[in-house]
């Protein structure tokens, strides 16, 4: 929308100006039109060009979250409605402090206060960031707890109202399950590819790295220039420890879910000298581990796959199978040809199409780091 035009209407709120971009919505900053107060309206077009149907995903993903948690939790951000317009979805939520801390309020120089926008100015204070990752990680929790996984948790979907951090942002949300698409912010995937819960544990653990070393994701996990407070610092040796089993790269040795690693970040006592003692220590031999951690880190990094983008056309209306699997979109879907699938491993598949009046057409073996556009004649 251009700086000339006029806000969309919702009903009961004003539309003042947008405050936030996501991948296919616009956050608002709205005020009621009875009460004056301040809100986060989030609105996603019902129509728009391509064959993505963001508005019915994030439908089907609030009504998983209002069907499976049974009451709200202090650290998910509060959705107050969710409706239509004829040309819309649009939910009503808690709205963020400033940046600067100080309340929310109707002035141009307000921004909501984030984890990425304060991580923009180094690390975390010890005990702030030990509140933050418990924050974050019960938040979590709750909704492992309901059988239901986020797949984007970042300091961007992190945001702090009347000062507590609050996870946001649940247009991704899903059900548990060991087939999760493969869909979030990159960065912050675990390199196994899958999204299950441990998955969002993993991005937990990166969040929290974040937190502790001012460092951004491609540097876990060295410590940079936080390395000697770590070792003295009661809650950053803690948080640290968390954060090495969370993002193992084995996601069977990692924490099962968030409110396991939770249970593991118990409130230290920094007036313990003998803590203090076994804190060096520990951390002594977790900063040894450090170095091991980072040859294998950077072992599977560059040996992971790339993903590509393939197209696949002919025949049209045809089923794709990869290897003997039937390729399904974020929502559980059959891909339909003409279509283009993204993320896929450049490496080989067995290809076949299944057609209803065609049967199987076998494309054979190709290999997708050479060969993008794949038909079958």
């Amino acid at each position: 929308m251009s700086d000339n035009q006029e806000p969309p209407q919702v009903p009961d709120y004003d539309l003042i100006r947008p405050i936030g971009e996501g991948g296919f919505g616009r956050v608002w900053l709205a005020a009621n039109q009875t009460t004056g107060r301040l809100r986060a309206v989030k609105l996603i077009p019902l129509r728009r060009s391509g064959t993505t149907d963001a508005a019915g995903r994030e439908i089907v993903s609030l009504t998983r979250l209002e069907a499976n948690l049974g009451h709200r939790h202090q650290n998910l951000l509060n959705i107050h409605h969710v409706g239509k317009t004829a040309d819309y979805l649009f939910y009503v939520m808690d709205l963020a402090d400033d940046v600067s801390g100080s309340p929310a309020w109707n002035d141009p120089n307000y921004h909501p206060a984030t984890l990425r926008k304060r991580l923009e100015s180094g690390p975390l204070d010890p005990e702030e960031c030990f509140s933050c990752a418990r924050q974050l990680l019960a938040g979590l929790a709750s909704l492992h707890e309901a059988g239901m996984v986020h797949r984007d948790v970042k300091p961007a979907n992190c945001l702090f109202v009347a000062g507590e951090l609050k996870l946001a942002d649940f247009s991704l949300l899903t059900e548990a399950s060991p087939l999760v698409s493969r869909v979030g912010t990159e960065k912050y995937m675990p390199p196994d590819g899958h999204m299950d819960v441990r998955a969002d544990v993993y991005a937990a653990g990166l969040v929290i790295y974040e937190m502790v070393t001012g460092l951004p994701t491609n540097r876990f996990p060295g410590l940079g220039e936080m390395g000697r407070q770590v070792v003295n610092d009661p809650f950053l040796s803690d948080l640290i420890r968390v954060v090495l089993r969370a993002c193992e790269v084995d996601p069977q040795r990692r924490y099962r879910n968030a409110r396991e690693m939770l249970q593991e970040l118990k409130e230290p006592d920094p007036r313990s000298a003998l803590r203090r003692t076994r804190v060096k220590r520990l951390t002594a031999v977790c900063l040894a581990c450090f170095t091991i951690l980072l040859l294998v880190w950077a072992g599977v990094w560059l040996s992971r796959p790339r993903l590509v983008h393939v197209n696949f056309t002919y025949p049209f209306e045809a089923t794709i199978y990869l290897d003997n699997i039937l390729q399904v979109d974020a929502e559980g879907h059959p891909y339909r040809t003409p279509c283009t699938i993204e993320d896929l491993q450049a490496q080989t598949y067995h290809v076949m199409f299944k057609h209803d009046k065609l049967g199987e057409l076998d494309a054979g073996q190709r290999d997708f780091s050479k060969d993008r556009h794949i038909e079958a004649r």
